[in-house]
């Protein structure tokens, strides 16, 4: 009996001791809990953090004696002291016995949705009043920068700009500084008649005044000003500079410009034109004389009656048997061509559907102008086939067109030229080669067929009876 109730004691022993142990452990779990609301990671409302960063969840102590520590997404040591947001995860690291904090998962949103970077402070942004918001929309209306709305500020900025009076006055000075083409032609008109100026002066004002008179209202106004006599004037000059400008500026003038055209057959001009031809000149001067006589001929049967009177046709074959160059005799050549086209054109009467009283006068001038016949009685008959032996396949081409628009009046003299005949024949050969050549390289109608087809035409006519 006795040992079995010292069993039974030391059982009794045992439990008492157990029991001691769990409450022991009660108590220091307890004593945790107080010191932290959870062992690992507690979370605070997530809706809370969304409302309200600035309310700080405070450990002990007054929030007012308390600093508000801003965490980020890493976790951070709470020092004592310091509040933390709402929102925040807090935790107790076990290793070292401190609490740490970080941002939530709603707080980290926050700051992406604001454009913030991850890892910085989320700090406030700076926030506007009403009442500066008014102040700022009344300098919005007013035309004042918000930035510099203080009042010598304003002034200094208003001061950088002119008023629209200040500009309408700008523009009446630039208005009045600048020059019109009248005032410029008659400047340079002045410059070039002036006994001061040098040769190279008038040369100069000579080169300037014909970039103007392309113009047909600017040529207008120079003949009608007595500019175009002085310029014409210049064609009789000693100095050969002198009178290749007055020449290209001449032809500028003219080109295109029925008034114009009339103003210098009745001037004169046509007969100082063919007196700078007929005369011993530079080559360069009477290059510059043709371009002012075809300028002056082309679409102008007045003048085209005049130069025949005036023996033109005659100067012409002069300086196309003298030359030596071809240049001169395809300028030479091109003038006949346009004076004969532009008659049988005009006698076409499909090309006026309705004549009125100016193409009947047309037609009655240019009935007048009796051309072919000069030419078959003056021996340009045989004066243009001598182009055909030139390099250049444009000069060719111009030869051919004008033989063919002269064959009415030469066929029985083109008939009898053996020369012309062996040179139509080599010719042929020649353009029946390059038109092979074309053909190879894929171009059908090249512009070789086209010299090749206006041969053909040429050797057809001539065996018409």
């Amino acid at each position: 009996m006795l040992i079995g109730c010292r069993r039974r004691g030391r059982q009794s022993t045992r439990l008492r001791v157990a029991l001691m142990l769990l409450v022991f452990i009660c108590q220091f779990v307890h004593v945790l809990s107080e010191k932290s609301p959870s062992a690992l990671t507690v979370v605070e409302s997530p809706e809370a953090s969304l409302e309200g960063e600035e309310d700080a969840h405070v450990e002990e102590g007054d929030s007012e004696d308390l600093d508000v520590f801003h965490p980020t997404d890493k976790w951070k040591t709470l020092k004592p002291g310091h509040g933390v947001p709402r929102g925040s995860q807090v935790r107790l690291n076990l290793q070292t016995g401190q609490r740490e904090v970080k941002l939530g998962e709603h707080q980290t949103l926050k700051y992406q949705i604001d454009g913030q970077r991850q890892g910085k402070e989320n700090t406030q942004g700076p926030s506007v009043s009403a009442e500066e918001l008014k102040k700022a929309l009344k300098n919005i209306k007013e035309g004042v920068d918000p930035k510099t709305s203080d009042k010598e500020e304003t002034e200094a900025l208003r001061a950088q700009f002119h008023t629209m009076d200040e500009l309408k006055k700008d523009m009446v000075r630039l208005d009045m500084l600048m020059e019109s083409d009248f005032q410029i032609m008659s400047r340079l008109v002045s410059q070039f008649n002036s006994s001061n100026a040098t040769v190279e002066e008038k040369v100069k004002a000579l080169h300037d005044l014909e970039y103007l008179v392309h113009q047909v209202d600017n040529a207008q106004n120079l003949a009608s000003r007595g500019g175009l006599k002085l310029v014409v004037d210049a064609l009789n000059n000693t100095d050969y500079r002198l009178q290749e400008s007055a020449s290209f500026v001449l032809g500028s003038a003219l080109s295109s410009n029925p008034v114009v055209q009339v103003e210098a057959v009745e001037s004169g001009t046509l007969q100082k034109l063919l007196m700078l031809l007929a005369t011993p000149r530079p080559m360069s001067v009477k290059k510059r004389a043709l371009f002012a006589l075809a300028c002056l001929l082309r679409h102008c049967p007045f003048a085209q009656s005049h130069f025949l009177k005036l023996g033109g046709l005659q100067v012409l074959g002069d300086i196309f048997r003298a030359s030596g160059g071809g240049a001169v005799r395809v300028r030479i050549v091109t003038i006949l061509y346009d004076m004969i086209n532009e008659k049988e054109l005009i006698s076409q009467t499909g090309l006026d559907p309705i004549p009125d009283a100016s193409h009947n006068e047309r037609l009655r001038q240019y009935a007048q102008v009796s051309l072919q016949p000069l030419l078959a009685e003056q021996g340009w008959c045989s004066l243009v086939p001598e182009l055909l032996a030139s390099p250049e396949h444009d000069w060719k081409e111009k030869a051919l067109r004008t033989i063919l628009a002269m064959m009415p009046h030469c066929q029985t003299q083109y008939r009898k030229d053996y020369a012309l005949s062996s040179s139509l024949s080599a010719l042929q050969e020649q353009y029946q080669e390059l038109v092979l050549t074309e053909q190879v390289l894929g171009d059908e109608d090249g512009y070789f067929g086209e010299i090749l087809a206006l041969l053909e035409t040429v050797v057809l006519k001539l065996k018409q009876v």
